[in-house]
């Protein structure tokens, strides 16, 4: 048996994890650049949390709170010239995927000057800024992996950056969870188990990946029970971000497949948002499996009997009218077709008419 496997970032995990561990931040240097959204972070505590305890350490910091749901070039341009302005020396993402996404790009361009939206994708492998990550949703997993995901007006989708950026530092506080809204709670919970399901399901799975996402499968188990009966007590919401972090850490070694890339279509253009992209895809992937052993395991582990109860527990959390033609179907599989390290993560053979199928049978 052979695999490689590589986290370096450090965890702290717990309701007051960042007052209780902020001196960890001390030696990144004496000025962040904190990143965030508009409200959500004001809302729930966490960006008051954060500021109190740089204040409390002398380390001064500015604020760039203009990240929108899935942050464009332009967005990230616009905040590295802040940091590079007010020469901070670490960068401190607070919320969703959205922002921790944004704070790991912008670490990238303000370590890197000459680097801009125009050729960022074409840049060799680059250092980048600490990035501290702080995650208030439970879904994405972008507090333990490298990847950046942006918005490319240019090419009309979302794509990864192409540079390795780990957090050093995860604060993971549940609390800041306690008050998410019921629709984001499902959006994020189905990224997080699509994480688990497309590292599982994935030519470089290996056995660190498969312990991960596992543990995250026996999580989901009583999650789904609580998502189905909105029963969204303390507990869900600990054992919903540990699935999201299981998940995270899991797509950090093998990356994502075929739901993943299939659905940055369907949220660059049909504005749906990522995690129930994700989701409306994830039935018909799993039945397009010529070989059913991996996912009767997993479906075990998850209480269910076949897929087919799985597609029940789908059917009654997402809830989306999306109009979409034949046409536009065959633009996005032809699209994604291109996209040859996504197919090389599916252990088997993908034709362009399997992509199609999947699109057809999901969507109509």
């Amino acid at each position: 048996m052979e695999f490689n496997y590589y986290m370096p970032t450090k965890i702290y995990y717990g309701r007051g994890v960042i007052d209780q561990y902020k001196n960890d931040m001390e030696n990144l240097g004496g000025k962040a650049l904190i990143v965030t959204g508009k409200i959500s972070s004001k809302k729930n505590g966490s960006l008051m949390q954060m500021q109190s305890a740089l204040d409390s350490l002398n380390i001064k910091y500015i604020t760039f709170d203009e990240v929108e749901e899935n942050p464009s070039l332009e967005t990230i341009e616009k905040a590295a010239n802040v940091g590079k302005e007010e020469k901070v020396q670490f960068v401190i993402g607070i919320g969703g995927g959205s922002p921790l996404d944004a704070a790991k790009a912008i670490a990238v361009f303000i370590k890197n000057p000459h680097v801009n939206k125009e050729n960022i994708f074409f840049s060799k492998k680059l250092e980048s800024l600490p990035v501290v990550a702080v995650p208030t949703t439970s879904g994405t997993g972008s507090e333990v992996t490298p990847y950046s995901i942006v918005t490319v007006h240019k090419e009309k989708t979302k794509k990864n950056l192409g540079q390795l950026v780990y957090p050093v530092i995860a604060y993971m506080d549940p609390g800041f969870t306690d008050n998410l809204p019921y629709h984001i709670t499902v959006n994020t919970a189905i990224d997080a188990f699509t994480h688990l399901v497309e590292s599982y399901l994935n030519r470089d799975c290996n056995l660190m990946t498969e312990i991960y996402a596992m543990k995250g499968f026996e999580l989901f188990k009583s999650s789904f029970e609580n998502l189905v009966g909105k029963e969204l007590t303390c507990k869900f919401r600990e054992n919903i971000m540990l699935a999201s972090m299981y998940g995270g850490i899991a797509i950090s070694q093998s990356g994502t497949s075929l739901p993943h890339g299939m659905g940055y279509a369907l949220t660059y253009h049909k504005n749906i948002p990522h995690g129930l992209a994700n989701g409306l895809l994830t039935i018909e992937y799993l039945r397009c499996f010529k070989n059913q052993e991996k996912i009767i395991n997993m479906l075990n582990v998850l209480g269910m009997e076949n897929i087919d109860q799985l597609d029940r527990v789908f059917q009654s959390l997402i809830q989306v009218d999306i109009e979409i033609s034949s046409q536009e179907i065959k633009e996005y599989a032809s699209d994604f077709a291109n996209n040859k390290e996504k197919l090389r993560k599916h252990p088997e053979e993908v034709t362009l008419k399997n992509i199609e199928g999947i699109y057809k049978n999901s969507l109509y």
